[in-house]
């Protein structure tokens, strides 16, 4: 007499996704200002990568960013030169124990909705050798840690954050989907980004040029 089947199992559940991790978030977090440490706390597993998503998407979207880019772009900045160097990630206490204003996860949710629905409809492994190799995953560490140096700098310019921040957050994508494409993608905003602020500094630098001439003749 054969011995009985086993029952069938449930098959596990798939993994939270990205949006439904900020719902989650959005939730535990709106009544009280919180911290970067109780973002790593509540997103652990995932890794920086997602923090850094976290902390670029309000850059790319309406929602006024005022005293958080210095911050946010240190620490854009170090945890892009610690990738560049092969490094695990790391921040000062400090800069961990930074509060965010109450209520800022609920309306970051709701003004960045369209972007996380973006990258989760098309985010899937592929061209994995750009993350298997040290290489890919140095070159977007040191494109990270520009950009994030970028964003500490106050210039009063439409994009001076937002290009940047889109560029942080779709290599970072890339890193956490293992997407090469995503990670291709991201180069190009890397350059698009480069050349921005380099029309800024030569813009920049002949208006000083006109200006002084005007004043002080040549």
């Amino acid at each position: 007499m054969s011995a009985p089947e086993d029952p069938p199992r449930d098959p596990a559940p798939p993994p939270p996704s990205f949006s439904d991790e900020l719902r989650t978030l959005a939730e535990n977090f709106k009544e009280h200002p919180i911290c970067l440490a109780e973002i790593l706390e509540a997103t652990k597993g995932r890794g920086f990568d997602l923090l850094l998503i976290f902390i670029s998407l309000p850059f790319t979207t309406p929602i006024p960013t005022p005293g958080l880019s210095i911050p946010f772009g240190l620490v854009i900045a170090l945890i892009g030169a610690r990738m560049s160097l092969g490094q695990k990630p790391w921040l000062p206490r400090k800069l961990l124990l930074h509060k965010l204003p109450a209520g800022f996860l609920a309306k970051l949710l709701a003004a960045t909705s369209r972007v996380v629905g973006f990258l989760e409809r098309f985010l899937r492994p592929r061209l994995d050798f750009l993350h298997a190799q040290f290489i890919y995953r140095s070159l977007a560490g040191i494109f990270i840690a520009v950009c994030g140096l970028c964003m500490m700098l106050p210039l009063p310019v439409p994009f001076s954050n937002g290009l940047p921040a889109v560029t942080v957050l779709i290599l970072s994508a890339s890193a956490l989907a293992r997407d090469g494409i995503f990670f291709i993608v991201g180069c190009v905003m890397f350059a698009i980004t480069t050349a921005f602020f380099m029309l800024l500094w030569f813009g920049g630098a002949q208006a000083l040029g006109h200006l002084r001439r005007y004043l002080f003749g040549s």
